[in-house]
């Protein structure tokens, strides 16, 4: 009996010994295959930028999104409030669609092949939404509504991307509500601004120095963003409105322009697959599917993939690969495009099997 008992431990001993080799080796040829991912990338391969719009319920977060898309995505909304995290992605033309004249006038050429930009809810019962949306971006931007100034899910965003380090840009949204205010549709700010009565003119300059030193108050440097000499030092204060359209080619012209400038490391392609789940759901036809951002790398059909779940790793086979029809959401039921395969940075819906146990905000479903 105790030479069955030794022989049973040490069988054990050699099965644990067996997979701790197992997983060594498997951890080195991990690390060389990021190695040679790391080494393969070049500036001249950009993939597009992921970004994050933030900030308190009701500031028009969907709204700025709508007027860049021309869609209505805020009135479908319950109670015009977004519940759930969207993606859209605004291809190359559709930037320098929306900002014409300025791309001559600022001499830039738009480089990235679009921008993904991911809505959050602003209400204070989506905070963990609004987590798992920050952690995934490049840059953001921050929602601020110019009547209101900083509200509590302002600082709170605030504080999410700071704790992150990720840089981000101030839409101080709404200025067609200041008194006596004339429309310029979809022109930049500074062109609408000229165009206003000296009362106009006043209203907004206190208002904005207001928030200027509410977001000092916060420990943060900020300036509008054509007084703003160090982009690097300063965060630039773009003021914008949703309904009428003035300042969103300046938003975007900052975008763009920062992470062509100061961040083509980060959004460099690369062919090691990074990508976050944001939502498990189940749809009629398709059975459960996970909604996805693809951050980097190439994803296909076919593809097995290892994905979090709540009882160990599901692994699983990629049967479809959807996107929603560029400048639509992610989360509007409509017509999707079929794919191959993808690279990102995307918004997919991944259709596989035992997929209903997947944790949502679980990072990397990872091909094998």
């Amino acid at each position: 009996e105790e030479e069955e008992e030794e022989e049973e431990e040490s069988g054990e001993d050699s099965s644990e010994d067996e997979d701790e080799a197992g997983k060594a080796a498997a951890r080195l040829e991990r690390e060389a295959r990021t190695k040679a991912a790391m080494a393969a990338r070049t500036p001249d391969r950009l993939r597009s930028p992921i970004c994050c719009i933030m900030g308190h319920v009701d500031t028009g977060k969907t709204k700025l999104l709508d007027n860049i898309r021309r869609t209505n995505v805020q009135d479908g909304e319950a109670g015009g409030i977004t519940q759930q995290i969207g993606a859209s992605f605004f291809p190359n033309e559709t930037l320098c669609d929306r900002m014409g004249s300025l791309l001559a006038k600022n001499k830039v050429a738009v480089r990235v092949p679009g921008l993904l930009i991911i809505d959050t809810p602003g209400h204070e019962s989506f905070s963990n939404l609004r987590s798992r949306g920050s952690s995934l971006c490049d840059i953001a931007i921050l929602v601020i509504d110019i009547m209101h100034g900083l509200e509590p899910q302002t600082i709170e965003s605030m504080n999410m991307l700071r704790a992150k380090q990720t840089p981000f840009v101030i839409a101080l949204n709404k200025v067609d509500r200041l008194y006596g205010w004339s429309e310029a549709k979809d022109r930049p700010f500074i062109e609408a601004i000229e165009e206003q009565d000296d009362g106009v003119k006043r209203e907004f300059e206190s208002r904005a120095s207001a928030i200027l030193l509410s977001i000092a108050e916060q420990g943060l440097n900020a300036q509008l963003y054509y007084r703003n000499k160090d982009p690097r030092e300063y965060i630039s204060l773009v003021p914008t409105s949703a309904h009428t359209g003035e300042g969103v080619a300046d938003i975007l012209m900052n975008l763009v322009g920062m992470t062509q400038k100061m961040f083509v490391d980060r959004i460099m392609w690369t062919p090691m697959v990074q990508c976050t789940v944001l939502e498990v759901k189940v749809i009629e036809g398709l059975g459960a599917t996970a909604d996805v951002i693809l951050a980097n790398g190439t994803l296909k059909r076919g593809d097995r993939i290892v994905m979090c779940g709540f009882g160990g790793p599901v692994v699983t086979r990629v049967r479809d690969l959807l996107t929603p029809r560029p400048l639509r959401e992610l989360r509007v039921k409509a017509d999707y495009l079929h794919h191959q395969e993808i690279d990102g940075a995307a918004g997919i819906k991944i259709c596989a099997n035992h997929l209903e146990n997947v944790v949502a905000g679980s990072a990397r479903p990872l091909p094998v």
